[in-house]
């Protein structure tokens, strides 16, 4: 009895450890930084993004996006630097306001258009829009929250 329940154990560890594995490879930890989703999430909230494809996005989901190649955004010492965004339309929607794009006014094949909470945040409405191919994931869940002034 006690060579199965020993079995038993170390079976269960190691499918434990194998979803940790598969985990690792579909779920990234992004910090915030900057104010562009603010008030839904502010600069050192960290959340737990999915690797998602663009195929799979719906309008209103967080995701996390490379930035474009000629913003501000080179890696730092801390690893890449993320977009955090809402996404506003996906390819075959209409264009939001203020977001240039094709002549037909709909978001081609490929791409999204992604805005920040915050009025101020640089985003598709600056950037155009942004190919699908730079998407990380879809942010699944806040991981803690930084202190706030009371």
């Amino acid at each position: 009895m006690k060579r199965i329940s020993t079995w038993l154990l170390g079976g269960a560890g190691a499918a434990a450890a194998a979803g940790v594995l598969m985990a690792r490879g579909r779920l990234v930890v992004v910090t915030i930084s900057g104010t562009s989703m603010m008030p839904t999430l502010r600069d050192g909230d960290r959340v737990l993004a999915r690797r998602r494809s663009l195929g799979r996005l719906r309008r209103g989901d967080v995701v996390v996006l490379e930035p474009p190649a000629d913003g501000p955004y080179l890696p730092g010492p801390g690893g890449p630097s993320w977009n955090v965004k809402r996404v506003a339309a996906l390819p075959g929607d209409r264009l939001p306001p203020g977001v240039p794009g094709p002549a037909d006014g709909t978001v081609p094949p490929g791409a999204l258009a992604v805005l920040g909470d915050n009025p101020d945040s640089v985003d598709s409405r600056q950037r155009g829009l942004f190919p699908g191919d730079r998407l990380l994931g879809v942010v699944v869940r806040r991981l803690n929250i930084t202190s706030r002034p009371g």
